[in-house]
C-alpha cells in the first residue's frame, strides 16, 4: 500500500440523486495495487445535516471538480451535535499524480 497524498475541498452530499447538503472533505488516498485507489478521511458539515445523512446507503460526494465519490461512514454511532464524521471513500477517485503531498 502506497500513500498518495490528500484531497481537500468542498462538495455536495447526494443521496438518491437528491442534494443533501454542502460538506468540507479531507481525504487521504492510498494505492493498494496498480490501478486500485482507496481513500478515507473526514466530512464536516452542520450537525443537523450530518445527523440526517449518517448511516444512509447510496450516499455520494459530488466534488467541485465534478467527481462522484461513493461514501460509507466508518463509525456505527454519531455523537450528538457532531459536525464531523470519518468515512471510507471509493468511486471516481483521481489518479496517483493528482493527489497533493
Amino acid at each position: 500500500m502506497q500513500y498518495l497524498g490528500v484531497l481537500r475541498g468542498i462538495g455536495t452530499l447526494v443521496c438518491d440523486e437528491k442534494p443533501m447538503g454542502s460538506t468540507h472533505y479531507d481525504l487521504d488516498g492510498f494505492q493498494v495495487r496498480p490501478g486500485s485507489i482507496v481513500a478515507s478521511g473526514e466530512l464536516r458539515m452542520s450537525a443537523e445535516t450530518l445527523s440526517d445523512v449518517f448511516g444512509r446507503r447510496e450516499l455520494f460526494l459530488q466534488t467541485e471538480k465534478g467527481r462522484l465519490l461513493s461514501i460509507r461512514f466508518s463509525g456505527r454511532n454519531l455523537p450528538n451535535d457532531s459536525e464531523a464524521a470519518h468515512v471510507d471513500v471509493g468511486g471516481d477517485l483521481p489518479p496517483p499524480a493528482q493527489w497533493k503531498r
